[in-house]
């Protein structure tokens, strides 16, 4: 996280905060995440240096910057067209070749692209979903908020080993909501 320079992924008037330990607004009922949590939920999916990643919620750019100091290839889907528009823009310039970005819904991952080693959702669905457990390859680790907005949220680890997934839930926590035209499927 040291490399990555937390302030240019915010707005100019709360550049002055952007390493304290908090969230931030971005735009469009948006957040960058408090940085303890970019750290935790980073951590959780143990990433090596050949890791495919997929992220649900670009925001910024700010956690796919950080996935793409650790991984080999991270894979990012922003609902909200001018965050990505933005993100794009910010990432390319400061040199991040192994990100690749898609506007769009997130609930229903990015399939071409998997299976993936590890999954980071930023926004939080009312349940896990189930395409993106499908898209989890064999050993791969989830981490996501699971919980409507107004109502307690749980940090959730899903992983997976063969056809069993396991969901173990880690902490409380508060995010801004899952968005988009997606049909609820639970998992």
């Amino acid at each position: 996280m040291d490399r990555v320079p937390r302030h240019l992924f915010v707005d100019a008037r709360h550049q002055a905060q952007a390493y304290n330990d908090h969230p931030l607004p971005i735009g469009y009922g948006q957040t960058i995440s408090q940085p303890y949590m970019v750290a935790v939920m980073t951590e959780l999916l143990q990433l090596d240096p050949q890791a495919r990643v997929l992220e649900i919620g670009t925001g910024s750019g700010f956690q796919t910057a950080v996935l793409a100091e650790l991984a080999g290839q991270v894979f990012s889907v922003e609902q909200v067209l001018a965050l990505h528009e933005v993100a794009r823009e910010r990432l390319a310039g400061l040199g991040y070749r192994n990100v690749e970005l898609r506007y769009g819904d997130g609930y229903h991952g990015w399939p071409e692209h998997a299976p993936y080693d590890a999954i980071i959702v930023t926004c939080a669905p009312d349940h896990v979903p189930a395409p993106l457990v499908e898209q989890l390859a064999n050993e791969g680790r989830m981490v996501l908020p699971v919980g409507a907005v107004g109502r307690e949220q749980r940090l959730v680890l899903v992983t997976r080993r063969g056809e069993h997934i396991q969901q173990r839930d880690l902490m409380a926590v508060a995010f801004v909501p899952l968005t988009g035209g997606h049909e609820q499927i639970p998992y």
